[in-house]
């Protein structure tokens, strides 16, 4: 099987990884972080001239019509650059969602000014109790004629901060943990009645608590049919976990770059430490589990390509491994590091909050080999 990316996936992988070296070197990003808004507008509307933002999104909706290897190239060279801009919650979460559930004119109103870059959005899913349960949701949507009121709370929602609109998750009928009668809104992230509570993780990243107090949304809110969002979610969330460990296969690759060259440079006895068996060994060790998790996902990917349906168990294994692979690598580069491998100052330690981050988003590595023993099942 030929695992060699297309002229054009290699020409937006140049593209990223020439944007990461030229502009966003580490004290650029330090200084993105440290600003108001915790990204750049300016680069984000760059993101949008090169096409960055169109590339998942289907050729009649003003897209690339990318499919999900060339999401997969665009993140993992994010990762490598450690980039905060949110292209995550905003094209693969909220543009994912939109794309799937939205009829014709709520995709021509959100996604042709997503990919233009004057519309920023976030993915409103999860709930103070629901932990890694999706379908666990307490935030209602009541029905009045063809409108809604909505009433609940969502937390840590990534990119709420900075959100024009939100996708949010509610109930419309059931039972709190019933996966029917989940339905999609497309809320304005100012609309009255909604309320945040904003915040950044260890990783850099911005999050926001949002509450809906009694927020009146009209007939047009209501993305794909009431009731049916479920199926839609998880087709998201499985691209989302793809994207996910797309990044982190990025970070993992240049922890073990940046570690080896360290290595080869800080001195001990008088000698390179990089020339002891015992480092030696332990490099070799981390570099066999990067490769691994490459692997792993290169096998989703194709299995995603052929079938998405049948990849799900590939992909829960993919998160399990990036979780466990993940460890060993940013716990090996922060030790060969020494203590400075942790200072706020090296980079080092910030790929390893990053890691963290993406092992405890849609779920941890305990969640998904759950997940993975009960879809071996299924399928036997």
């Amino acid at each position: 099987m030929n695992f060699d990316y297309t002229e054009e996936q290699q020409m937006v992988r140049d593209s990223i990884a020439r944007f990461i070296q030229d502009d966003y070197d580490w004290d650029t990003r330090r200084a993105i972080v440290d600003s108001d808004e915790g990204m750049s507008r300016e680069n984000w509307q760059t993101f949008a001239e090169l096409g960055w933002l169109s590339i998942p999104f289907s050729e009649a909706d003003g897209g690339f019509g990318g499919n999900i290897v060339d999401m997969s190239v665009v993140m993992e060279e994010m990762g490598k650059g450690l980039v905060v801009e949110p292209f995550f919650p905003t094209v693969v979460l909220f543009g994912g969602v939109v794309a799937r559930a939205g009829d014709e004119a709520q995709r021509a109103e959100v996604l042709e000014s997503l990919i233009g870059g004057e519309t920023l959005g976030a993915f409103a899913y999860v709930e103070r109790q629901s932990r890694f349960a999706i379908n666990d949701c307490k935030t209602t949507a009541t029905a009045n004629g063809d409108c809604y009121t909505l009433n609940g709370e969502k937390v840590v929602v990534f990119n709420g901060e900075n959100a024009d609109k939100l996708v949010v998750l509610a109930r419309t009928s059931g039972g709190q943990f019933d996966e029917e009668g989940l339905s999609l809104f497309l809320v304005d992230a100012n609309a009255e009645g909604v309320s945040k509570v904003c915040y950044p993780m260890m990783d850099a990243q911005r999050v926001a608590n949002i509450t809906f107090d009694n927020v009146q949304l009209g007939a047009g809110s209501l993305l794909g049919a009431e009731g049916g969002a479920a199926s839609v979610v998880n087709e998201v969330v499985n691209e989302a976990l793809i994207a996910l460990a797309s990044e982190a296969v990025g970070i993992m690759g240049t922890l073990n770059a940046k570690t080896l060259e360290y290595t080869k440079t800080r001195e001990q006895f008088g000698v390179a430490i990089g020339s002891f068996q015992a480092l030696q060994h332990r490099m070799v060790d981390t570099m066999m589990a990067y490769e691994q998790a490459k692997s792993l996902l290169f096998k989703a990917l194709c299995e995603y390509k052929i079938d998405p349906a049948s990849a799900e168990a590939t992909i829960h294994a993919l998160k399990v491994l990036i979780d466990r692979n993940g460890k060993l690598i940013y716990g090996e580069a922060i030790q060969m590091h020494g203590g400075m491998g942790i200072t706020d100052e090296l980079d080092i330690g910030h790929y390893a909050k990053r890691l963290m981050m993406i092992n405890a988003t849609l779920g941890d590595g305990t969640f998904h080999r759950s997940k993975f023993i009960e879809s071996t099942y299924a399928a036997a």
